[in-house]
């Protein structure tokens, strides 16, 4: 039995995504996203003018009369969204957690793809994958893959990105749009995301709140690290502690990023304390402008 306020706030996010979806994603989504190619559709009987190579010989040989192939985009698609529930995602400094808007995000997606008709699965990982829910279509199932991303709880606390992918290589045989929703918190993930790019069209979505990349002087404070359990206590007041937490978390982010474009991996990239449209916008006109 899902809890009435978990009910009430997917139908708030399911609110406030409606307008992003529709508004403001409003037929780009179509334009960015290719099908699978191209498929046959019907024939017709030639008219000066037509290419050449897409007479139907059979046809023409059969009739007497010269016959072209005309072709329409496959234009249905898999979309797979991928999220990261390990326990780093339990953060948020600002007005929710990372995995909160982890949630909204997929819902924005889901939507969108749902209003072309795209099927949409869901694979929630942490160490391990935790829970599959094949692609399919329908509000219905949209609704329950926004229940999942927000309401799942996973045993693991730790990130395994390489083992998701894996997973997506062996459950998903046919290219996937698929959309990894992660902090990036983890190691080892360059070539297993190398590998999948070329098989499927991966965007990488990485979460970051701003206290992960600066801290606030407030004296001294306990740090527990979310994942691996693990409690220091750091001195907040020292400008040299709060500097060289800057400058690691910098060159992690940088790290990131280069991962990203070595492995020529799309990303958007959101925070915690900003809204999210603008980026996931950028986004799709990115890829308008790559396929104009």
């Amino acid at each position: 039995m899902i809890p009435q306020e978990v009910i009430q706030q997917i139908r708030r996010i399911q609110i406030r995504t409606s307008h992003v979806v529709n508004d403001i994603l409003a037929g780009q989504y179509e334009s960015v996203f290719k099908g699978r190619g191209m498929e046959f559709k019907e024939v017709r009987e030639y008219v000066p003018g037509d290419d050449i190579r897409t007479i139907d010989w059979n046809v023409t040989a059969r009739t007497g009369a010269p016959y072209v192939k005309l072709l329409a985009e496959e234009r249905e698609l898999t979309v797979m969204l991928m999220v990261d529930a390990s326990a780093s995602g339990h953060f948020g400094s600002m007005t929710r957690f990372k995995n909160e808007l982890a949630a909204e995000l997929c819902a924005v997606l889901a939507f969108s793809a749902i209003k072309n008709n795209d099927k949409v699965g869901l694979i929630v990982f942490t160490d391990d994958v935790e829970l599959y829910v094949p692609p399919a279509k329908g509000r219905r199932h949209v609704l329950r893959v926004i229940r999942e991303a927000l309401y799942f709880k996973p045993k693991g606390r730790g990130t395994n990105i390489p083992r998701a992918l894996h997973f997506l290589n062996g459950v998903t045989r046919r290219r996937a749009v698929t959309f990894l929703v992660s902090d990036f918190m983890a190691d080892d993930y360059e070539t297993p995301l190398r590998i999948a790019n070329r098989r499927h069209d991966i965007i990488a979505v990485s979460i970051t709140d701003p206290r992960e990349e600066q801290l606030p002087n407030i004296g001294l404070i306990a740090v527990c690290d979310a994942e691996s359990g693990r409690e220091t206590v750091v001195d907040t007041g020292d400008k040299s502690v709060r500097d060289a937490y800057a400058k690691e978390a910098a060159a992690r982010a940088r790290a990131r990023d280069q991962v990203f474009q070595r492995t020529r991996v799309d990303a958007i990239r959101v925070r915690t304390d900003k809204p999210y449209v603008e980026e996931i916008y950028r986004f799709f006109r990115m890829r308008e402008r790559r396929y104009a």
